[in-house]
């Protein structure tokens, strides 16, 4: 789909179809043509609400205010009420008064998000036929602003939610297209197509050297084997070195600890983490962040067989320590330990995890919201007011001593899982929490993403199943560091 942004008025715009976002029932402003019609149909205007009145071509959508995540809800709306019609081209108005390069980044994200469809294993490929979406300025070129800001806002949209799909195919794509082998080559085709990103993929031998004996062994029953892959974007002259770490468990049985087999159903999900990081690197290298940006990866399979790893067993991780196993179904955490323990070799200045990892994260913060862990309040109170901006729901859960406690072991150092039911995703945090040194612990988040990364039906601008969750929350993160370090420079000179 192409963009693109002029400083003629609506009505000079010739398109196929216009969408009209009506702000707080406002149905007396200047581009609302047929409200004799709106009356009649009754619409009011409420966030959600849509009116497509086929004869005028036009396409009237609700929203509450001009927060930005209300004008992306408005246009995904707009554009799945037209998706399957014949028109080819689209106009939109930018109300100008009101943060006009901010509502530009919201619409382009709102019509790329929405639009999506995942269709691969489809015999019939239904998809969106809107080519073209012109955005327009109208007097906002008097106000000696021109386009380049605007420009730009689009360009870094496309590019974000561009990269949050491409989170989703891989979520989406069933496990035996998408194995560890198969994952890999998927970064590696990102190193091919981008500039300053570079991929390495360990397989099990290389794990093996690095005494990853967690991550080996929840990957060992399966005839996939495992991979590490590790993702690098270097511009020049970084000024800071961000690290994400993902969990890519491409299919969980649960292993010999094996889920009832209707939570078997969507375990494709998860590897919901890996996607995440590969796409916020693809992300960050695109938008030509000025920072060393990694994807860290553990790839592997959890399955059953007659060497899969068993409760009871104690394995080893990077680090030396000691894990006694109490449940096989706990095994992202065993993963990323291993991964963390790698990721702290390249002495980030940032370090994130985005897994997948517990079902107690949607029980505590519900399906749509990502948890967010870790041991900097500031640190947390900035990633969290940037997934403010990306639309994406976060919630803060507290870490405490006596949580920790609950993860003691009398044959290991520490215990897999909690000896208390309650407070599961704090504790799978916890947990991890042994594998991060002690100069790195103010650096680190959690995110734990279990709960909006797949969902089996439709919610906002996110089509039922993947939704890319954390892409975008790294992506306007990693901006707003951006943005801060170009004011810094700003008054340095």
């Amino acid at each position: 789909m192409k963009f693109e942004i002029i400083e003629k008025k609506v009505e000079e715009i010739h398109a196929d179809c216009e969408f009209i976002i009506v702000i707080d029932g406002d149905l007396d402003h200047k581009w609302v043509q047929d409200k004799e019609d709106l009356e009649t149909l009754s619409f009011e205007g409420k966030t959600e609400e849509v009116a497509f009145l086929p004869h005028q071509h036009r396409v009237y959508v609700g929203a509450d205010s001009f927060d930005r995540d209300e004008i992306r809800l408005a246009v995904s709306y707009a554009i799945n009420t037209i998706k399957k019609s014949k028109y080819k081209t689209v106009k939109i108005g930018i109300y100008i008064d009101k943060c006009p390069v901010t509502n530009t980044k919201a619409i382009v994200e709102g019509i790329v998000l929405g639009s999506y469809t995942f269709n691969k294993y489809k015999t019939e490929k239904n998809s969106c036929n809107i080519k073209t979406v012109t955005i327009s300025l109208e007097d906002y070129s008097e106000k000696k602003l021109g386009l380049s800001h605007a420009q730009k806002a689009i360009a870094e949209a496309q590019i974000i939610a561009d990269v949050t799909n491409d989170a989703k195919e891989i979520v989406n794509s069933v496990p035996d297209d998408m194995t560890p082998e198969k994952l890999a080559c998927e970064a590696e085709e990102i190193a091919k197509e981008l500039e300053n990103v570079e991929c390495f993929i360990g397989d099990e031998n290389f794990m093996e050297e690095q005494k990853m004996g967690a991550f080996l062994a929840v990957g060992r029953a399966s005839e996939h084997k495992p991979r590490l892959i590790h993702l690098t974007y270097k511009p020049k002259n970084p000024s800071a070195k961000f690290v994400f770490v993902g969990k890519g468990v491409t299919y969980d049985s649960g292993g010999l600890s094996l889920k009832p087999s209707e939570h078997m159903v969507s375990m494709k999900a998860d590897k919901g983490g890996a996607a995440a990081a590969m796409s916020i690197l693809k992300g960050a290298a695109k938008l030509e962040v000025p920072f060393e940006v990694h994807a860290i990866i553990g790839a592997c399979e959890n399955m059953i067989g007659g060497n899969a790893y068993k409760p009871d067993d104690v394995l080893v991780a990077k680090n030396g320590k000691t894990i006694e196993v109490r449940n096989t179904d706990a095994e992202g955490r065993l993963v990323l330990a291993d991964c963390l323990c790698y990721a702290q070799e390249f002495k980030p200045d940032y370090l994130v995890d985005l897994a997948t990892l517990t079902g107690a994260c949607v029980v505590a913060v519900g399906d749509y919201t990502t948890g967010v862990m870790g041991h900097s309040s500031a640190l947390k109170h900035s990633i969290m007011s940037s997934a403010s901006k990306s639309g994406e729901l976060t919630g803060s859960l507290p870490f405490n001593r006596y949580l920790k406690k609950l993860l003691k072991s009398s044959v290991a150092d520490i215990s897999n899982i909690s000896s208390s039911r309650y407070g599961g995703a704090i504790t799978a945090a916890l947990f991890l929490d042994n594998f991060i040194k002690e100069e790195n612990k103010e650096k680190w988040i959690h995110l734990d993403i279990a709960g909006p990364a797949f969902i089996e039906k439709d919610w906002g601008y996110n089509q039922a199943g993947a939704s890319g969750a954390g892409v975008r929350i790294c992506l306007y993160w990693l901006k707003d560091h951006q943005h801060k370090l170009s004011n810094h420079h700003k008054k340095e000179a």
